[in-house]
This record gives C-alpha cells, sequence and structure tokens, in this order.
C-alpha cells in the first residue's frame, strides 16, 4: 500500500458532499480508505451493514477506493491500519470549530496523527443528513444531494416507518 488516508464517519446517510471530497482526495493520495464509525450509542437510520453495503456498491468500480468499519476509537484504528492521515470533510464553520476540537484530542492521544481537513465544493455545503432524512420524510426527492442508491433505500425505509 502506498500514500494512504482514512476518511471516517457514519455516513448515515452517505450524500454527494462525501463523493465530492473522496473524489477529490484521491488526487492527492493513492487511496483513501473509508472507515464507517459503529457507535453503539447512537441511534442511526441504516445499520452499520446497510451503511457498508451502500459505499460497496457505490464504489465498487473504484480500487483507489476501499471499505471498512470500525468500533472504538479512530486513533486506534488508524494505528491498525499502519498510517498517521485522517481525512475530516468540512461544510461550514461550525464544522470547522468540531473537527478542530476533535484534532486537537486525537493528536493528543496519537502524536504523529496527522488530520488534513477538506472543505467541500461549495453546491454541497448546505447538505446534512438530517436535511435528507426530512425531505424523504416529506416525501420530497434529494437526488441532487446523495447517490441513487442512498434515496431508493432512504425512500424504502424511512417511507415504510412513517406508514408502520
Amino acid at each position: 500500500m502506498g500514500n494512504y488516508v482514512i476518511y471516517p464517519g457514519s455516513f448515515d446517510p452517505f450524500t454527494k458532499g462525501h463523493l465530492n471530497i473522496i473524489d477529490r482526495v484521491v488526487k492527492v493520495f493513492d487511496e483513501v480508505i473509508v472507515a464507517v464509525a459503529h457507535n453503539v450509542a447512537k441511534e442511526t437510520t441504516f445499520t452499520l451493514q446497510e451503511r457498508l453495503e451502500i459505499l460497496k456498491e457505490i464504489f465498487r468500480n473504484r480500487p483507489e477506493v476501499k471499505i471498512d468499519c470500525f468500533e472504538g476509537l479512530l486513533v486506534d484504528y488508524v494505528k491498525k491500519a499502519g498510517t498517521n492521515t485522517v481525512l475530516r470533510g468540512m461544510r461550514t464553520v461550525s464544522d470547522f470549530e468540531y473537527e478542530l476540537q476533535m484534532a486537537l484530542a486525537n493528536k493528543t492521544l496519537f502524536k504523529e496523527l496527522e488530520t488534513v481537513f477538506m472543505v467541500t465544493d461549495s453546491a454541497y455545503a448546505h447538505i446534512s443528513s438530517s436535511l435528507i432524512k426530512q425531505i424523504i420524510s416529506l416525501s420530497g426527492s434529494v437526488k441532487e444531494m446523495v447517490p441513487e442508491v442512498v434515496e431508493t433505500r432512504l425512500k424504502k425505509k424511512l417511507l415504510k416507518k412513517r406508514e408502520s
């Protein structure tokens, strides 16, 4: 494995903003590992397995994008993966404040850790998981915000829940 970076997150749901970050980071790094965080304390729309399936489908023809998952501290996963570089995407100033705090905490836990920040293109800066879920729940289309497979699965899951 050459020059690679880990892109951790819950990806619930995976958006075109996430895709934009990945499409751009592979121009800087040879490979990106999209590491889906499994947090049993956090309620998600998609299970860990569903998120992994979705990501594997989206990137099935992209050998430079690897899909994995982890539980526990990000720094432990990074060490186990044999790297010291993490990618964090940002949309807004409030994202920066949170991500800076996390980067500094992670650096305290693992001195060699380097966090690379990448700002999503402005076309995706307004996209959030709560906005996407709200639009779907109200029978709207989010095709400009998420890959097709994500919209299809969200509709199936959220509209089914609404009918229950």
